[in-house]
């Protein structure tokens, strides 16, 4: 979510990256598209209702844990410029906006300072992170 010279970031609150800062996103239900799922997620984690064309694709990333196979995960990362609503904490995420100077990325992923900085300049990603043995620290990032 971005609004001007900020972004909506949400604390993770319980499971996968609790205590983390990350994007509003989850996993895609059965018969659902990419697009219906960002949406459906974006509204159960901040309460943000967007259509799906409002949904700008910003990349995709091959996300790899060589310890933990079962963490592995594709992320689709989209940009939204217009929604309806105010961001609310939910049982899942406390939503907070950040000037794009202020981004905490050390309370976030360690690979968010790779790609994020690019999706936000307007560039289109594609790429793959592999995790290093303790499942928080980056081996190696490729990007297409």
């Amino acid at each position: 979510m971005l609004k001007k010279d900020k972004i909506l970031l949400g604390m993770k609150k319980t499971g996968f990256g609790q205590g983390k800062y990350n994007g509003f996103g989850g996993k895609i239900k059965e018969g659902e598209t990419v697009l219906q799922a960002t949406v459906r997620e974006l509204e159960e984690e901040s309460g943000i209702q967007v259509e799906e064309k409002q949904l700008e694709y910003a990349g995709k990333l091959d996300f790899i844990f060589p310890a933990s196979p079962q963490l592995r995960h594709d992320v689709h990362i989209f940009q939204v410029r217009i929604w309806q609503g105010e961001p609310v904490e939910t049982e899942e995420m406390k939503p907070q906006w950040f000037s794009q100077s202020d981004i905490p990325y050390d309370e976030m992923w360690q690979d968010d300072i790779y790609w994020l900085p690019a999706v936000l300049a307007g560039k289109t990603i594609e790429g793959t992170v592999i995790f290093a043995e303790n499942n928080e620290d980056v081996a190696e990032v490729n990007f297409i």
